[in-house]
């Protein structure tokens, strides 16, 4: 018996999934998680085998929820399962210490594949991502720019993008207006680009909204 994590926002996503581990998993041990904060507590207070982790959770970055649950449970198996594709946030993801990034549009057999091989106490690479990396290593992806920013300026790139103000986007991530304003600066330098539409529309070609 297993017991499984499932970190998502989306309730209906989570019962899918929950099916799914069910299905293949018999007598899995399975608790869900809506956000952030709930999913530290479930680190701190049990013990898992394995997560499945969504990237984009209502109150925390999905990128520092996973580098906090590694540093509650160095052993666990964390599997990333975004709506996000894997060149904006793949890289990332495993150098935080996830095992496997997987998109939502992934096969049900893959993700199984993908939680079996970490169980086991590997790393699941998908073709496409194996490509991705390959091409980072060797400074021939087309993004590089985007890996200039730190996960922090993603994530105000992101909300950015989605229209949010520096005032609105302070508030949601506990920052000050003049850290968020720092951060858009850097951005703006780093993407060697001049106003905050520039940004938005960045945001938007980089596929980073939701």
């Amino acid at each position: 018996m297993i017991k499984v994590l499932i970190i998502d926002d989306h309730a209906i996503v989570r019962r899918g999934l929950r099916n799914l581990i069910i299905e293949t998993f018999a007598g899995a041990q399975i608790v869900e998680c809506g956000t952030g904060q709930e999913t530290l507590q479930a680190t701190q207070q049990e013990t898992w085998d394995i997560a499945t982790l969504d990237i984009n959770l209502p109150d925390m970055n999905g990128i520092a929820v996973l580098k906090e649950m590694k540093q509650h449970q160095p052993d666990l198996s964390i599997v990333v399962l975004s709506l996000y594709p894997e060149q904006q946030y793949a890289l990332r993801a495993l150098k935080a210490g996830a095992s496997a990034y997987l998109t939502k549009e992934t096969a049900p057999e893959e993700l199984i594949s993908a939680m079996k091989k970490v169980l086991a106490g590997g790393r699941y690479v998908s073709t496409s991502l194996a490509q991705e990396l390959a091409a980072y290593v060797s400074g021939e992806t087309s993004d590089s720019l985007l890996h200039t920013l730190s996960n922090r300026e993603l994530e105000v790139l992101r909300l950015i993008g989605l229209g949010k103000t520096v005032v609105e986007i302070a508030a949601q991530l506990s920052l000050s207006v003049k850290t968020i304003s720092t951060y858009r600066a850097r951005m703006l330098e780093k993407l060697h680009l001049k106003t905050t539409p520039s940004l938005i529309r960045f945001a938007l070609e980089q596929h980073l909204l939701d």
